[in-house]
């Protein structure tokens, strides 16, 4: 029987482990995250949404994701919404 490896990622400060060669467009579909509505970032970098399905997740990225929210200001209780999602 093969061991499925694992990895540590962050995702908004957080730290999760995934199984090795994990495609960001996976994680992001486990989370329910809708691709239309944030900005991803890998480690500082903003990437492209029609690349996601292609770029593998590697030991110690960081992700950032970002929601976008409409009609102003964003006030704590939606960034404490958004952390929780995550």
């Amino acid at each position: 029987m093969k061991k499925i490896k694992k990895i540590k990622i962050r995702i908004n400060g957080k730290e999760k482990q995934i199984i090795e060669n994990y495609k960001i467009q996976n994680l992001l579909n486990d989370l329910k995250i809708p691709i239309k509505k944030v900005a991803i970032e890998l480690n500082q970098e903003i990437l492209d949404k029609k690349k996601l399905a292609r770029i593998k997740l590697k030991k110690n990225d960081k992700i950032e994701i970002v929601h976008f929210i409409g009609g102003g200001w964003i006030n704590e209780r939606q960034i404490s919404y958004c952390k929780k999602k995550i």
